[in-house]
């Protein structure tokens, strides 16, 4: 009966996290679509056969299709939900061109389709505003509680009772930002400035490399300073220092998305923390477990990767839209119909690889693989 309620309730979290990410983006589209008079024909949570939906007055079907990982707005003038051109789009009448997606000004296209990833952020901002102005916000003050014997910190000269105005050009506000940063950074110095006895203090610091496990048994190097903080606390902020710390929270998840992304890319970090569907739902549920605090931070993170994963430059995504509507306006005139169906074509190719990346990711760290192999040797 555990296994089933811990399954059940990873499942449920999985769906309602996924559900509301893809429905943010998608009325992004949506509502900048309509905002520009192009008609929308369907608005799809999920991909393939539908499970249920309704049509409203305008003629747009909503539904719930049976694959939930995605969606789509299909516009009037697409051939498919990756809003390729459709060849009627040729043929069309006066009245037809006019609510057209494919016959809107260059601007009002690229603004359509820069819509749902700007939705993402957007919702992650207001939620965390939202959070910030009744929950509250952990907002410990950035001052040097302790130093710990022999670390970073020690020989960078930090001391008990500095504070942190700001690291690498950084300005830090809270401790939880140092323990961020930091934690990204193994190895690398870090340039700092500190308030000690009413005057600042340059110093630098290379953050100790330390080896931890995670609960599913990857191995990660982060950096560690070797600082203890003083007390914590919880604030509850104003409307308007709620959606500024909200920013704040955003921008700095992005960073460190950047971050991971080069380390990453020059061999510093591990690829295997690329992660899909399976790992997405498991810690879905593991955080729902933790209660509704961590499920909507795990939400607004969700969210703005979504969003930049959408404006990466590959054709299939948003942002391989935009590639393609920045060059026409380079050119003064679209890309070919050929140019753009092999452009499709590749974008397919490479997020399709990186989907059986990433799942092979998710079956390796869940040991689904070490199981099958189990049963064959």
């Amino acid at each position: 009966m555990d296994v089933m309620g811990g399954f059940g309730t990873t499942l449920l979290s999985f769906l309602l996290v996924l559900t509301v990410l893809v429905f943010v983006h998608e009325l992004g589209h949506y509502l900048v679509a309509r905002r520009n008079g192009v008609r929308i024909e369907v608005f799809s949570i999920g991909f393939g056969p539908e499970l249920f939906g309704w049509t409203d007055r305008s003629g747009t079907r909503w539904k719930f299709s049976a694959i939930p990982l995605g969606g789509y707005v299909k516009m009037f003038g697409d051939a498919d939900p990756a809003s390729t051109p459709g060849a009627h789009t040729q043929s069309m009448s006066a009245e037809e061109q006019a609510v057209s997606f494919h016959h809107k000004r260059l601007g009002q296209r690229a603004a359509i389709v820069a819509a749902g990833p700007i939705a993402n952020f957007l919702f992650s901002i207001v939620v965390l505003a939202v959070l910030f102005a009744t929950a509250g916000q952990s907002f410990t003050p950035p001052d040097v509680g302790g130093v710990q014997p022999g670390s970073a910190a020690e020989r960078a000269g930090l001391q008990p009772g500095d504070l942190i105005v700001s690291i690498n050009g950084s300005g830090i506000q809270r401790f939880e930002e140092i323990r961020q940063i930091v934690s990204m950074q193994p190895g690398a110095p870090l340039e700092m400035v500190v308030q000690r006895d009413g005057r600042s203090v340059n110093l630098t610091a290379t953050p100790d490399v330390r080896e931890v496990t995670d609960r599913l048994g990857n191995t990660h190097r982060i950096g560690q300073l070797g600082i203890m903080r003083g007390g914590a606390e919880t604030k509850r902020h104003d409307p308007f220092t709620a959606v500024w710390q909200a920013g704040r929270e955003v921008v700095g998840m992005v960073s460190g998305t950047f971050v991971a992304l080069g380390q990453m890319i020059d061999g510093s970090r591990g690829t295997e923390e690329l992660g899909g569907p399976l790992r997405i739902a498991q810690m879905s549920g593991e955080v729902a477990q933790s209660g509704w605090y961590p499920l909507i931070w795990f939400m607004t993170f969700l969210s703005v990767n979504l969003g930049m994963i959408n404006l990466f430059p590959v054709p299939l995504l948003d942002g391989g839209h935009l590639m393609f509507y920045a060059l026409e306006g380079l050119r003064g005139r679209p890309l070919g119909p050929k140019a753009q169906e092999y452009g499709f074509r590749i974008g397919l190719a490479l997020v399709l690889t990186l989907m059986v990346f990433a799942t092979w990711n998710d079956l390796v760290q869940l040991r689904v693989v070490d199981f099958f192999r189990g049963l064959i040797s």
